[in-house]
């Protein structure tokens, strides 16, 4: 008897893959609703963004990240670490606090589905306020960040440095560490420093043994700067990278094409969030729109924060609240993700206006079913196709899965494995 082997090949060299969309059994979506997973964002792909072709949908928990009750709620500021079992969201501001002091705090989470305790990571110490919070994780599980402190000896906005060997200890401290004017960053070379107003606007970025600060100032309007150290907190000024009316908060570095491309996300304090791109770190292009307010509740938009895992960007988190005094922002949350449209046999199209984290979309099914038809999946520019039309038959309160399938050209034939000692 002559037996096929089952071959394991690589997709590259197949050069080819299709879709299928497969029942979830041990999940439920909602009543009426059904939820479509494994569609978040692939590999980071630059001509997408300098295409300005993004499918960013928003999380349905508008909030995404409510205060804590108390007297003084007012969060914003996220900054996103990746850890190894999931990621960890810093954040500044009044979270639920007695004080209208700023402090930075931590909330862990496995997947964005749900999250753990609060802990406060940085007091405002000698300061009034510590706050918009930029941060990373080193190869070796230590931490840095960079916050605003005020005020600085002058009564102005500057970035202070903080570090952590384990996330715990922070400036050689147990949590909450208490800032200090020894936390102060010093950038050398860049004019009447003592006088610059940064607020805000102060982001960390590492490459190699180097550290990177970018900033905007207040008393100098109108380009993003870039200073070069070693050690965190003392830094030479280098120059300009982008001209623009908008506010540097976040930078991340990903890889396209053989070629590395930093991410900048800017905000302004107002009804929008930009980005820009550049591929040494030095020049940056225009910038482009990345979103703007849902709603009352988003209108005004004071922070964002990269959401990676390696080389893919999952969406952005962002400070945003509904009064232009900025005193009661919230963390929302949009995910890039591929789109997805089931296309009904009589024609009737359903398709997610909101995710649910990264990776799952919900639309409303409003009939009793079952409702056959096919999936449509295109890329996350929201227009290119991926794949052939996936069939599926639905019946509201199911979860769904959209998977890549190899496939085995038919004129590969079968590949004789070994007799068998039946012949």
């Amino acid at each position: 008897m002559l037996t096929c082997l089952a071959l394991m090949v690589s997709t590259s060299l197949l050069g080819a893959t299709a879709l299928e969309a497969v029942p979830v059994t041990d999940a439920d979506a909602p009543t009426g609703m059904i939820e479509i997973r494994g569609v978040g964002a692939g590999e980071f792909d630059a001509a997408l963004w300098q295409g300005g072709m993004l499918h960013l949908l928003p999380d349905e928990r508008h909030p995404f990240l409510e205060p804590r009750p108390g007297r003084f709620r007012n969060i914003y500021a996220p900054s996103i670490v990746k850890l190894p079992e999931g990621w960890r969201i810093f954040y500044g501001g009044f979270d639920g606090i007695e004080t209208g002091n700023d402090f930075i705090y931590q909330v862990d989470t496995p997947d964005f589905m749900s999250f753990g305790e609060r802990h406060t990571v940085i007091s405002h110490g000698d300061f009034i306020h510590v706050c918009n919070v930029n941060a990373f994780r080193n190869p070796d599980g230590s931490f840095e960040m960079m916050c605003t402190v005020y005020p600085d000896p002058g009564g102005n906005n500057k970035p202070g440095y903080f570090s952590s060997p384990d996330g715990e200890t922070w400036n050689d401290s147990p949590m909450p560490y208490h800032a200090t004017l020894d936390d102060l960053v010093a950038i050398e070379g860049y004019e009447d420093y003592e006088g610059a107003d940064i607020n805000g606007m102060n982001v960390l970025l590492r490459e190699g043994d180097k550290r990177r600060i970018y900033h905007n100032d207040f008393h100098n309007m109108g380009t993003v700067f870039r200073a070069t150290g070693t050690d965190g907190q003392h830094f030479e000024f280098e120059q300009g990278v982008l001209e623009t009316p908008y506010f540097v908060n976040d930078v991340k570095v990903f890889q396209d094409g053989g070629q590395d491309w930093y991410l900048m996300g800017l905000h302004r304090n107002t009804q929008g969030l930009w980005y820009s791109l550049s591929n040494d770190g030095l020049e940056f292009e225009p910038t482009q729109e990345l979103l703007t307010p849902l709603g009352d509740e988003d209108n005004y938009i004071v922070a964002i924060g990269w959401v990676r895992e390696g080389n893919q960007i999952l969406g952005v988190l962002y400070g945003a609240g509904a009064v232009p005094v900025l005193n009661e922002n919230r963390i929302f949350a949009r995910w890039l993700q591929h789109r997805v449209v089931f296309e009904a046999e009589d024609g009737t199209r359903y398709e997610a206006e909101s995710s649910y984290g990264p990776e799952r979309q919900r639309f409303a099914l409003p009939t009793e079913g079952p409702v056959s038809g096919v999936f449509h999946v295109y890329a996350e520019d929201g227009e290119t196709p991926v794949g052939e039309p996936v069939p599926a038959t639905l019946t509201p309160g199911e979860v769904w899965e959209i998977r890549s399938r190899l496939e085995i050209p038919t004129s590969w034939g079968c590949i004789p494995a070994r007799p068998t000692e039946d012949g």
